[in-house]
């Protein structure tokens, strides 16, 4: 009796204790805003509203601006081959000039912009923007992948949190049963081969607590890796399931194919395949610029041997316009051509694949769904008539119509229907958050 009461301590203190209690939505909350993979596919989808700004069109005009300084200095020596200085009537002498220096200064401005380029400008915009629709999407797939991975963990915990309550409540009637038998023992009922089996049945009921208490710790671990968040050793999470309505369900699966995300998401391909068709027709178009100048500059030069030192300036204005066409490149811009029109074509036959992939994978979802959903109603009603079963048996056992064997069974059946239908319950929504998601409307609902 004394090493039963001990195991039992030990298994408690095992256990972990139960705290605050970590709610769905706080999960969901704290995910959205801390989660990795999450926080990247937010940044790629700032990176693409980035990408369609106005500064990155090709609408604006490009202007550079130059300017340069230059420092040149020379010394000269001037020789006059014994010409005769007319004042004087002598040989003039070397002309020397030492360290002159001569300085340039400019400056300009160059503006440039594009009229028209065949459209190519006005097409790659568009396409921007649907590449950025596109990445939205891509976000969006990748919460709701990340939502599902979460909750299939969140209501693995909540089945072993119940799990847990389960045997310890086995723990707790087996231990009763050492207790009876010992009494019976000493009252010469039975005999010791009767406490044997009762104390076997202790130790295997808390090997198993002790096992789902471990993969519980563990779990949560893998709960706090998801939502990058260290959690606190004790919370609990939310046992409590609520179902979509059926008619709910229906109306989402009706309205699947404009919500679901994959085909979104093929269907802005489609547009953005159509926009590269234009793109490589624009080459056969020609192209109309505008184009402006302004430069300045300065020459500072020094006195030379013949012209005393002088200033330079100069200001210079220039505009005009610029048309090019590319009559033939070769053939470059026809394969182009040629390509983005079979690209197109192979982004059509996907969307068409995609579309009937994911009818398939809605109808085997729904029918998931409705199994699972009918296998937790009747585990629940198991668990009624096991429960019944169990209480009659107690008080059989009690009055010493069947076997301690036969008590055991029925403990075990109820054991097994209890788990069965904490399992079924978080299966049927599990299966119901993936049908879900098929339809579009997994964030849009309540987990």
């Amino acid at each position: 009796m004394r090493s039963n009461s001990i195991l039992l301590i030990f298994i408690l203190t095992f256990t972990i204790s139960y705290g605050q209690e970590l709610s769905k939505q706080e999960a969901v909350s704290y995910t959205l805003e801390h989660n990795y993979g999450i926080t990247i596919a937010k940044n790629n989808v700032a990176t693409a509203k980035n990408n369609t700004n106005i500064l990155n069109s090709g609408y604006l005009p490009s202007l550079t601006g130059s300017a340069g300084a230059t420092l040149q200095n020379q010394s000269s020596t001037t020789s006059f081959n014994g010409a005769i200085d007319a004042t004087t009537g002598e040989p003039r002498e070397d002309n020397v000039i030492d360290g002159a220096e001569t300085k340039l200064y400019n400056a300009g401005l160059d503006l440039n912009y594009v009229i028209f380029d065949g459209f190519e400008r006005q097409y790659n915009y568009k396409k921007l923007k649907e590449t950025y629709n596109v990445t939205e999407l891509e976000a969006r797939e990748t919460i709701e992948n990340t939502i599902i991975q979460l909750f299939s963990v969140y209501y693995q915990i909540a089945q072993l949190i119940e799990n847990e309550n389960i045997l310890q409540e086995n723990l707790k009637i087996s231990q009763e049963r050492v207790t009876r038998a010992e009494y019976s023992f000493e009252y010469g009922q039975n005999n010791k081969l009767d406490i044997l089996n009762a104390n076997v049945d202790v130790v295997n009921d808390s090997i198993n607590l002790i096992n789902t208490t471990q993969l519980l710790t563990t779990t949560k671990r893998d709960l706090s890796l998801i939502m990058n968040k260290k959690l606190p050793q004790g919370f609990t999470v939310d046992t409590l399931v609520q179902f979509t309505s059926p008619l709910t369900i229906q109306n989402f699966i009706a309205k699947a194919e404009k919500n679901n995300v994959t085909l979104l998401q093929n269907e802005l391909n489609l547009k953005i395949s159509d926009y590269d068709v234009k793109i490589s027709k624009s080459g056969y178009l020609p192209s109309l610029g505008l184009f402006g100048s302004y430069g300045w500059n300065q020459n500072l030069n020094p006195q030379g041997v013949f012209f005393p030192a002088n200033t330079s300036t100069n200001n210079t204005y220039q505009a005009g316009l610029s048309l090019s066409w590319n009559i033939f490149d070769g053939g470059s811009t026809i394969t182009k051509v040629k390509n983005a029109k079979i690209a197109y074509e192979n982004q059509e036959l996907l969307k068409n694949n995609v579309i009937a992939e994911v009818k398939t994978n809605l109808a085997n979802a729904k029918t998931n769904y409705e199994v699972k959903l009918e296998i937790f109603k009747m585990q629940q009603k198991n668990v009624i008539t096991n429960l019944d079963n169990f209480e009659r048996s107690k008080e059989r056992y009690k009055l010493g119509q069947i076997t301690a064997i036969e008590f055991r069974q029925a403990q075990l059946n109820l054991t097994s229907a209890k788990t069965n239908k904490s399992i079924a319950k978080y299966d049927a929504k599990l299966a119901e958050l993936q049908l879900l998601q098929l339809t579009g409307q997994l964030l849009n609902s309540n987990f």
